[in-house]
């Protein structure tokens, strides 16, 4: 096999890793055994389900201590949160914002929404993250400041945001992406979907930009079946987003008066509780998850071929998908490993397709994508679950 990837040895150590029964192992699946029988009965037995109810108001409190900011704002996806952040960061249509194109779909998405458009940016290796460096000098490049805004020379549009994504939990270079979008006049977002429980140099991710958006998805570290939330330390962004997020609904006993066009985006009190339950129990998920990837990488640990991704030394990742990481790009090795991996009962994926190879988005601007399309042919997400790491020794 080209640079010594034996694909069946690597499955047998995942199979060791985890196991694995014979059973369908998934790549992660959620985890319930705290009180998510208990808060959710409540809601059922009080007919508070909606999106009115303590849990919401428990859930955002809970969710802004373990962020270490003062404002959380539950929605019903993470797709929605960051739909909301990039609104009130004061994105206008044909904006460009930037983004990686190494990440899931919903973060172009998010940007699509408001009529705005992808500006991709490369990764580095070392975090999966926007790599800020070599955004720098493309900016250099392509850019200039005029009158306290960031402009693309070559298209005329301004550059308003940037969404710093933490992909697979791991985080991404934060001060170094944040010194880049300072000097540039660009808003920081941080697309926090997957690191919830993640710390950047012992802080919580989704607390170092102007808003952040979160994920509580079914197959999140913590889920509350569907969900998301927005962090802010801005009272006042963090009173416009409730407002928008409840369809810019006044205040009133009996009278719908909205003024201004809003958003049906709130979080359900049923969904809360089960997010309630869950943060109850998120140290343990995190540290479950951690003790996996050490299994993982001491199982890999002189194999040929491929590596465990780990995470950087400024970073305490959550771990939420394991990476399986080729020593060299080759899209046949990597297929060949997923067609064995799945048909042998262990659930495995590529990494999203690279968004500027997405035929919706790709006459959109971008920079030297070549580390992102390196790590497209290099990247297997293997079984993660929390479950795998509490049942492995955690």
């Amino acid at each position: 096999m080209p640079g010594g990837f034996d694909p069946q040895k690597a499955l047998e150590l995942i199979q060791n890793v985890i196991r694995h029964d014979g059973e369908f192992a998934p790549l992660h699946e959620p985890y319930f055994t705290g009180n998510e029988n208990r808060y959710v009965k409540d809601c059922i037995d009080t007919g508070w389900v909606s999106s009115v109810g303590s849990y919401v108001d428990r859930f955002e409190n809970d969710l802004a201590a373990l962020h270490q900011v003062p404002f959380a704002i539950a929605v019903v996806n993470g797709t929605a949160a960051l739909h909301m952040c990039l609104l009130l960061a004061g994105t206008q249509r044909d904006d460009e914002i930037l983004i990686p194109t190494l990440t899931f779909v919903a973060t172009p998405n998010a940007v699509s929404y408001i009529g705005a458009i992808p500006h991709f940016c490369d990764s580095d290796e070392r975090s999966l993250g926007i790599d800020a460096a070599k955004l720098d000098q493309q900016l250099h490049e392509i850019a200039e400041v005029r009158d306290g805004l960031c402009y693309n020379r070559r298209t005329g549009r301004v550059i308003r945001a940037m969404v710093a994504m933490h992909c697979f939990g791991h985080p991404a270079d934060l001060d170094a992406i944040l010194d880049v979008a300072t000097r540039w006049r660009i808003t920081l977002i941080e697309d926090a979907a997957e690191s919830v429980g993640s710390l950047y140099k012992s802080k919580p991710t989704g607390r170092h930009a102007l808003m952040s958006a979160v994920s509580f998805n079914g197959n999140k570290i913590m889920t509350t079946g569907g969900g998301g939330c927005i962090l802010t330390e801005d009272e006042t962004l963090a009173k416009r987003a409730k407002h928008l997020t409840t369809t810019a609904k006044r205040p009133h006993p009996y009278e719908f008066d909205h003024d201004e066009v809003g958003y049906n985006y709130r979080m359900p009190n049923i969904n809360a509780a089960l997010g309630v339950a869950q943060i109850e129990q998120l140290n343990g998920f995190v540290g479950a998850k951690r003790q996996l990837a050490k299994r993982y990488q001491e199982a890999f640990d002189g194999f040929k071929g491929a590596r465990i991704f780990q995470d950087a030394d400024y970073a305490t990742s959550n771990y939420w998908l394991m990476a399986l990481i080729l020593d060299q790009p080759d899209i046949s090795i990597r297929n060949e490993f997923l067609e064995i991996s799945n048909a042998g009962g262990v659930m495995t994926r590529p990494v999203w397709e690279l968004m500027h190879h997405l035929a919706i988005y790709n006459d959109c601007p971008r920079m030297d994508l070549s580390c992102a399309e390196n790590l497209e042919g290099r990247i297997i997400n293997i079984p993660s679950s929390v479950k795998l790491g509490i049942d492995n020794g955690a």
